[in-house]
């Protein structure tokens, strides 16, 4: 009689990981405390006050400074009322942005699409019925960038918890020849962030349906983005 095996185990980050985690974290701090922030929210669910939790979706070329745009708006993840889950890759560049978003209060969920996927999907549902608001980034880890990808859909599904789109426009920024061009954040800039139209996903759904529901979110977050 067979076995299930257990799920592998994500990689931990190196020591030159570590420095670049706290690199990038010093980056995001220094840059969101001299940024000015605009908020566009038409849903009025991002409220700190609200004790309703949501599913943040962000393009991958934006989560460097996500946390940061969180804790600006809601309050710090690890001390206030609303706290924040959000999903990292297993791979070895996956354990530095675990180990950033840790610096930056939120728990980090080690999966992805192609390695600990499932387990991801049932570790991000009990943090969403502790009431976490959860992040995911729909075109990571691997792209390509801004097509999203069906497992936010199914996220969404298994929790009952909605999907808000939410993208932002830096005045100020590198931006890097990576296959998503990533963005990093320089001081001193402004900071526009736009929220989409939320996305209640109802709990039965065929693969046909899902895919038509994770093309309706990438029409949304595109519409919300300005390169």
């Amino acid at each position: 009689m067979s076995t299930a095996s257990p799920p592998s185990r994500p990689h931990a980050p190196t020591f030159g990981g570590r420095l670049a985690a706290r690199a990038a974290w010093s980056v995001a701090r220094l840059a969101s405390a001299t940024i000015q922030w605009h908020l566009e929210d038409p849903t009025g669910l991002i409220q700190p006050q609200s004790s309703r939790p949501v599913i943040f979706a962000v393009w991958h070329n934006r989560q460097l400074l996500a946390p940061e745009l969180y804790r600006h708006i809601l309050g710090d993840p690890s001390q206030g009322r609303r706290r924040l889950a959000s999903v990292a890759s297993a791979s070895r560049d996956g354990a530095i942005a675990a180990r950033v978003l840790e610096l930056l209060g939120a728990v980090a969920v080690r999966g992805s699409s192609s390695r600990r996927g499932a387990q991801a999907l049932v570790e991000m549902v009990a943090l969403a019925r502790r009431g976490y608001d959860l992040a995911v980034t729909p075109d990571g880890p691997r792209g390509p960038r801004y097509e999203v990808k069906p497992g936010v859909i199914a996220l969404a599904q298994h929790t009952g918890v909605p999907i808000l789109p939410i993208s932002y426009h830096l005045t100020r920024r590198l931006q890097l020849r990576s296959w998503d061009g990533f963005l990093i954040p320089l001081p001193f800039g402004r900071c526009h962030i736009r929220v989409g139209p939320v996305m209640q996903i109802p709990p039965d759904l065929d693969e046909a349906e899902r895919n038509r529901l994770a093309l309706e979110l990438q029409t949304n977050l595109r519409a919300l983005t300005t390169d």
